[in-house]
């Protein structure tokens, strides 16, 4: 695939906590994706953008860049830890530093945690993205911190390839919707 054709996705690692897993998932996650001939990936780690503290009245530069990060790309991949049965606060708020950038674009979800691999946090994530008007992938790939397996697992690959071709094909579609029509949010 040349790459005009192939689909721009943007992974976000969410996690910006010290000592934080979500790095080394975020890049297992990013190489698995790179083999693939049929997306360019771009990463949006959280941990490189100096977000305020609180809401500013104007946009801060870190701000912007990352709304139009979220607008360059055509699909999504959010790494997440689950904190307290959800996902991390700076993923909230970096989500909502953007509206109309997310719509009509799909989400993917790479999770982790212990035991429920992350699945709280994603089944909350479904609901703020379904209010962006997004398309959440039916299956992700959840990782548990505790079994001693790691990303790495034939398992996790499987996973990982699933919901990338899930991902690509609702891209691709979504893509040329937008170009046919506006959508009407």
């Amino acid at each position: 695939m040349d790459e005009e054709t192939r689909l721009r996705v943007a992974v976000i690692i969410g996690s910006t906590r010290q000592g934080r897993a979500g790095g080394a998932v975020g890049e297992w996650f990013v190489a698995h994706a790179r083999r693939r001939g049929d997306v360019d990936v771009d990463v949006l780690d959280l941990l490189d953008f100096d977000f305020p503290a609180r809401l500013p009245h104007e946009p801060t530069s870190a701000m912007r860049r990352f709304s139009a990060s979220v607008d360059r790309a055509e699909a999504f991949v959010v790494v997440t830890p689950e904190y307290n049965r959800s996902f991390p606060a700076s993923l909230k708020q970096a989500i909502d530093y953007a509206y109309d950038e997310w719509q009509t674009k799909p989400v993917g979800f790479v999770s982790y945690g212990t035991r429920s691999l992350g699945t709280y946090a994603v089944e909350a994530l479904r609901s703020v993205f379904t209010e962006l008007h997004t398309v959440t992938m039916r299956d992700g790939v959840g990782i548990d911190l505790l079994s001693g397996e790691g990303q790495g697992s034939d398992a996790h690959h499987r996973a990982a390839t699933a919901m990338l071709d899930e991902l690509a094909w609702w891209g691709l579609a979504l893509r040329e919707a937008r170009t046919r029509r506006p959508y009407v949010a």
